[in-house]
């Protein structure tokens, strides 16, 4: 039984926001100047937010002090993990694929990094997962299920049910993702309690194409929850 109070790893300076799928330096440095705490890279060719290791590289390296470096892969296999940290300096690696429990034990084992494990939310019998990734991921994203056949595991701009989670008890610090944009991230926070939300799509004019109003819009609407 869970018995972790919900706001157990809440930090003081309230709600924490991710921006994923950054490409640009100048849209890096309006994330970080709006009061980001993470910066997302993706590392996942059919992505429209995919980055070379190059261009990964410099983003990071361009990164201000303070501002989370988190490389999202999707069943990575140890050579892409090993390629990817040999080149650019991340400080969390999340799990977007279909990775095991085991999987992500061993991953955080290999890179010795904090390891980040999205859940798939869509009904009632997905939550069960959350319970088994916390055992071994250090951070929960709960995002929502991508539908069948769909390319990309996330940044689809679809949102679950936030009920489904509602008054949950975590074992974990979590992040809430899925559809989340300027206009319901408040909502989103005060409905679910998260005190971490992660934005891609929410916040793009385009796939693949942050928009840096909807950037700023959607920290300060996420701090003002």
């Amino acid at each position: 039984m869970v018995t972790v109070a919900i706001d157990r790893n809440r930090p003081a300076g309230g709600v924490r926001v991710k921006i994923c799928g950054l490409r640009e330096p100048a849209h890096l440095a309006v994330a970080a100047e709006a009061g980001a705490a993470y910066a997302g890279f993706v590392f996942f060719p059919k992505s429209p937010r995919h980055l070379s290791l190059a261009e990964a590289r410099a983003l990071a390296l361009a990164a201000p002090v303070g501002l989370a470096k988190v490389a999202l892969v999707v069943n990575a296999s140890d050579a892409d993990l090993d390629a990817i940290l040999a080149e650019v300096p991340i400080d969390m690696v999340q799990l977007h694929g279909a990775e095991t429990p085991a999987r992500v034990a061993e991953i955080r084992a290999r890179t010795g990094l904090p390891v980040m494990k999205a859940v798939g939310v869509a009904e009632a019998s997905d939550l069960p997962a959350l319970a088994e990734y916390e055992a071994v991921a250090d951070q929960i994203l709960v995002d929502a299920k991508a539908p069948k056949g769909a390319d990309l595991p996330g940044g689809n701009g679809l949102a679950f049910d936030w009920r489904l989670i509602a008054g949950r008890e975590w074992a974990r610090p979590w992040m809430l993702a899925g559809g989340l944009t300027p206009g319901n991230v408040a909502e989103a926070v005060r409905l679910t309690g998260a005190w971490q939300v992660d934005v891609s799509s929410g916040v793009e004019s385009a796939p693949g194409q942050k928009d840096p109003a909807l950037i700023r819009a959607f920290i300060a609407a996420a701090q003002s929850a």
